[in-house]
């Protein structure tokens, strides 16, 4: 087995954001060929789908040097009422397509929480990391991780799931802040949140003596230098490589990134259940209005929404998940992005060293 996986072995201090459905193995394993650490984000697949996902990661690397997040989300409780409302609600939707709404609308994808299977598949597999969102798996599950010598992290929104990181004897806290796109990774989605941005966020876990990666708004080498120069011993970038074309985002989410402004993303449940930074679009802002019922939870929202996407394509139903730094992306190769930050970041601390040696 190869030395457990340490920030500092990274040539490129930048971590490309897990991004289920979104990253695949082309793009994470050029990431980390390039000097970053790529990541697969496995919660939207099954054990058989991840345990492909990551052969083929492995392979093009020729190497275990890259990630892979789980989410840790509460199982859905089903709901017939709240399920209901939701595709009446919705029905006027499907109907713009010559489409009635589906009978009904089912937990799509397993926790990692109860899922023997994706244990399984990542404990062959061995990825130098292994990341969780939406909460923390049981001891055992980490036991057995920590077995396989991967390195553990997990995201916290707040300093209380930062304490639950600590404590649970991971070794990294991702600290995401409210200008991430997609998911966010709080622990209870209806407990508080004070959405704090991604600096004040990482400066109330800097004593907590675990290494801190900063993610959340990121989109450029510059950016990056300010948080690694604040403490933080990494950055996490997802929106900055969606526009690569080692990513799966099609053609629809490529032109609304192309064409973004500032305060094109909104923070929304209504395309999967849980809160989600994403484009805006119809579906978003139909989850804004007051008619709105309750939504069901996490992720049978998410069925009615890939159904609708399904029958119109386009955007206005899709997660085009998105921080709020989503006009600022690039289109270029993965590994030219990751060099080309990698020159910001120095330049910006030799600008950092020049001001001070001016003082």
């Amino acid at each position: 087995m190869s030395a457990r996986f340490q920030l500092p072995d990274l040539t490129v201090p930048v971590i490309q954001a897990p991004m289920a459905g979104t990253a695949t193995p082309h793009l994470a394993a050029e990431v980390s060929r390039a000097g970053g650490l790529g990541s697969l984000g496995l919660g939207a697949s099954n054990a058989g789908q991840a345990a492909a996902m990551m052969a083929e990661t492995c392979e093009r690397l020729g190497s275990n040097r890259y990630g892979v997040n789980l989410f840790c989300h509460r199982p859905a409780k089903a709901d017939p009422a709240r399920e209901t409302a939701w595709l009446d609600y919705l029905a006027p939707e499907f109907r713009r397509f010559g489409a009635e709404p589906p009978a009904r609308i089912e937990e799509i994808y397993r926790s990692f929480l109860e899922d023997d299977e994706m244990l399984g598949a990542v404990l062959e597999a061995r990825p130098a990391v292994v990341s969780f969102h939406f909460g923390l798996p049981s001891a055992d599950r980490i036991t057995a991780l920590r077995d396989s010598g991967a390195t553990l992290a997990a995201t916290a929104t707040s300093r209380a799931e930062a304490l639950a990181i600590r404590t649970a004897g991971l070794d990294l806290i991702v600290a995401q802040g409210y200008e991430a796109g997609g998911h966010r990774g709080i622990f209870d989605p209806d407990g508080p949140d004070a959405q704090q941005t991604t600096q004040a966020l990482l400066h109330d876990l800097l004593d907590l003596g675990l290494p801190v990666i900063a993610a959340g708004g990121i989109m450029d080498g510059h950016e990056a230098a300010r948080f690694l120069a604040a403490g933080a011993a990494a950055v996490q970038m997802g929106t900055a490589f969606v526009a690569c074309p080692e990513a799966a985002a099609n053609d629809a989410y490529r032109a609304r990134l192309g064409s973004a402004k500032p305060g094109d993303t909104v923070m929304t449940r209504a395309i999967s259940g849980r809160p989600a930074r994403g484009i805006a679009n119809r579906l978003t802002e139909l989850g804004r209005k007051a008619a709105a019922p309750t939504l069901p939870d996490y992720p049978i929202v998410y069925d009615a929404s890939k159904r609708l996407h399904a029958l119109a394509g386009g955007s206005d139903y899709a997660a085009q998940w998105a921080g709020t730094g989503a006009f600022r992306a690039r289109a270029m190769p993965a590994a030219e992005l990751v060099a080309l930050l990698d020159r910001e970041i120095r330049a910006s601390f030799k600008g950092l060293d020049a001001c001070h040696k001016a003082e």
